[in-house]
């Protein structure tokens, strides 16, 4: 019989639990020195106020004044949403493929961790991941991995990867302690990449399958929470295949952890991807233009706020919520009547110009060198020109390539140069419409062009043409509020001419549109409703250009105008945002509101940042602003009216329209300007150049290239039921209002019939 000595293993035993207690102690050591960053070892952690509020990159977002989406402010497309809103099979095929012990682990899963560390000591590499989801939302959140987090030690790379382990380690306990398994789900589907620029799980949703993430499908659910592995290696778009096998491989797991029967899980797999997909970007949603133009104005804001508040607010990151004034509904009325209304103008316009280019001088004779200007000034050019010098730079532009081009039969593909595609462009009309309520300012809709990927450029507030005869009561109301004039007047239609005494050298006598002189007596109503220029010249020289510039100002243009007799006839550019602005005044009762886009302001939790209201002047006495709309209803109502078109989109019955059509000189740019007791529209048409136009008065008067869009716009806004505030209905007369002219005034109209006058029998000359 062996005796066993005693003491024997007693060294080998006190031994192994000093190694085992220094192991620990170490460990310990080492979690504390990483969350101090012992000697700037092993960079910093997010601080308390970061674990208390953590915080994911988000972009802040447009809200129409219905409440839909315009569109996102976008660096990561990434929105928000609760527990309540995503499908419980989502988060089953979630925790049965990327963490199954996620309800029962503190953070985490020491199983999980075994079963990796013995995976790779046996070389068995497909045994799975040792990171929880609690891990990966520290990870998303924290950015554990940038350069913020990374110390002296961080730039060696096996070191590197060990330390952020562990601080995803330490974030995750922390998270586990602070919040709820449900809070933890939402934060990691919230900020997790679904590839293609695609963050958090309702964008996901929208983008893929044109779904809300509630009503995800147990199939559908399981593609996205494939993807989440490896989102370029799944791509369903790129790679199909692969992002099916790793769809079935999650309702494999799906019925491995009995979420679905054996009969479900072998039909699911034999569905298809059934993709929507349809991309989130800046190019694409309601109301671009709009969207484009307040981004400058919100930058600015933010950055005044930040400075006033102490705070770090940014546009793209956020999540601010930005409630604006536009009416969805109005404005997808609005996209759909301009690109309704110039197919047609553009199909007109290219059978009028046929093989012929139509950039042309006043002679009607093409431009010579107009397509090598217009190369040289492309920003294109100028780049290549820096890069490679100017003659590489032209042969670059004269080389074909296969290219995507905007027709309005859709995008194609075309093989063409950079200068055929300038070329190209430049045959195509542009436009700009914009819609308020008077009453408030309120923006209602906004087109800026007729195509925002391929056109960029602005036309209701970037842009600024000439605005004709559409300034014409500009210059009426100067008289009539300087009492020069009253509405009840008649003017003859007869050659007017300024002298040098007037400030034009050599005498100016400006033309009809028809090219000659009626010599008749015309109301004040007559005039502008036809719009005759000799009688806007014999106003202008009755109350002289600073008048009509005072006026113009006061009523919300703010461009600069040159003082000169030819502003009877619209000739200093404006855009169409300040011409509705400054019309509203008349539909206002003579206040001027200034025109507002945006209502109020609030963070990602719905804290207020700031309201808006509207800011109003009055400019004009009730019953001078009212006069103004008597005036301009003519155009709509009286024989000869430049806008009595209106009357076939059904818009005029039992409804009252003041309006203003306008047309500049060789018909470069089309005007309509809209007046109804609820809604100013302006619309402008023209080239890109002023040189690009129609040559006749047939095709390019503003009541031809511009009023039909206007009509097309306003019969669907009235055939809309929601929108009752916008139904059709009357001005807003004053109750002192009277027009004692001698003629008759019929209730039943509205309509003032004026007296038979001889030449001589109350007429100014």
């Amino acid at each position: 019989m062996i005796e066993l000595q005693p003491g024997k293993y007693r060294k080998k035993i006190i031994r192994l639990w000093r190694f085992a207690a220094l192991g620990l102690g170490l460990f310990i050591f080492y979690i504390v020195a990483v969350s101090f960053n012992f000697f700037w070892l092993f960079g910093e952690m997010p601080d308390l106020k970061t674990l208390e509020n953590p915080k994911s990159v988000l972009a802040s977002e447009l809200i129409s004044q219905d409440g839909k989406s315009l569109g996102k402010y976008i660096v990561e497309n990434r929105a928000r949403i609760e527990f309540d809103q995503v499908s419980p099979r989502l988060f089953e095929a979630l925790i049965a493929t990327e963490d199954a012990r996620f309800v029962k682990h503190s953070g985490i899963d020491l199983r999980s961790l075994f079963r990796v560390a013995k995976g790779i000591i046996t070389g068995n590499t497909g045994s799975g991941g040792g990171s929880t989801l609690t891990q990966q939302v520290a990870k998303n959140l924290f950015q554990t991995r940038s350069e913020k987090y990374r110390g002296i030690l961080g730039h060696i790379p096996l070191v590197r990867t060990v330390i952020a382990k562990t601080k995803e380690w330490i974030l995750a306990v922390i998270l586990e302690r602070k919040y709820t398994k449900r809070e933890i789900l939402m934060m990691y589907l919230n900020t997790v990449s679904f590839g293609n620029n695609t963050y958090g799980i309702k964008v996901a949703s929208k983008t893929y399958f044109d779904k809300e993430a509630w009503d995800l499908e147990v199939h559908e659910a399981a593609l996205l929470v494939g993807m989440l592995q490896n989102p370029t290696l799944y791509n369903p778009l790129r790679l199909p295949t692969n992002a099916l096998n790793r769809r079935n491989t999650v309702l494999d797991q799906l019925h491995k952890y009995e979420f679905i029967t054996a009969e479900k899980h072998q039909e699911l797999r034999k569905l298809p991807l059934s993709l929507k997909f349809t991309i989130e970007s800046h190019n694409t949603g309601p109301a671009p233009y709009f969207r484009e133009s307040m981004r400058n104005y919100l930058k600015n804001w933010v950055e005044e706020y930040n400075e006033d508040n102490g705070t770090e607010y940014d546009l793209y990151t956020s999540g601010l919520r930005i409630y604006t004034t536009i009416d969805s509904r109005m404005q997808r009325y609005a996209e759909e009547a301009v690109t309704e209304h110039m197919k047609t103008q553009q199909k007109l316009f290219f059978e009028h110009w046929k093989d012929r280019n139509p950039w042309t001088d006043m002679n009607g004779k093409e431009i010579e060198g107009f397509v090598e200007r217009a190369v040289r000034i492309s920003p294109r050019y100028r780049a290549l020109v820096k890069e490679v010098g100017e003659e590489e730079a032209w042969k670059v532009m004269r080389t074909p390539y296969k290219m995507k081009v905007f027709s309005w039969e859709g995008e194609k593909e075309m093989m063409m140069s950079p200068i055929d595609s300038i070329k190209y462009y430049k045959h195509f009309l542009r436009t700009g419409m914009v819609s308020m309520d008077p009453r408030n300012g309120h923006v209602k809709a906004w087109v800026g062009g007729i195509n925002f990927k391929y056109f960029k450029y602005d036309h209701v507030r970037q842009g600024a043409r000439q605005p004709g005869s559409t300034f014409k009561p500009f210059v009426y109301v100067s008289a009539l509020d300087k009492n020069f004039l009253t509405p009840c007047d008649h003017v003859v239609d007869r050659p007017v001419t300024f002298t040098l005494a007037d400030g034009v050298p050599g005498g100016w006598t400006p033309k009809n549109a028809n090219g000659k002189y009626s010599y008749q007596s015309l109301s004040l109503r007559q005039a502008i409703g036809k719009s005759v220029n000799s009688v806007s010249a014999h106003i202008m020289k009755m109350v002289r250009p600073n008048t009509v510039v005072e006026y113009a100002h006061k009523l919300g243009i703010t461009s600069k105008l040159d003082a000169k007799p030819a502003l009877c006839l619209g000739v200093s550019d404006v855009s169409v945002y300040e011409m509705v602005g400054a019309y509203c005044a008349f539909v206002n009762s003579g206040h001027r509101t200034e025109p507002m886009a945006i209502v109020r302001i609030e963070d990602r939790d719905g804290n207020l940042l700031q309201e808006f209201f509207p800011k109003a002047n009055q400019e004009l006495s009730e019953n001078m602003a009212y006069s103004m709309i008597y005036l301009m209803k003519g155009a709509v109502e009286d024989p000869g009216g430049t806008a009595g078109r209106l009357r076939q989109y059904g818009v005029t019955e039992g409804n009252e329209i003041a309006a203003k059509t306008g047309t500049t000189s060789n018909y470069s740019d089309g005007w309509f300007m809209g007046m109804t007791h609820s809604l100013v529209t302006g619309i402008w048409v023209g080239g890109e150049d002023r040189s690009i136009h129609f040559r006749t008065m047939a095709y390019g008067q503003g009541g031809r290239i511009a009023m039909p869009a206007w009509g097309l716009y306003m019969q669907k806004v009235y055939a809309d039921p929601t929108l009752l505030q916008y139904r059709k209905g009357k001005f807003n007369m004053p109750a002192n209002f009277s027009l004692n002219c001698g003629g008759v005034y019929t209730d039943s109209t509205d309509t003032y019939v004026p007296p038979s006058l001889s030449d001589d029998e109350g007429v100014l000359f």
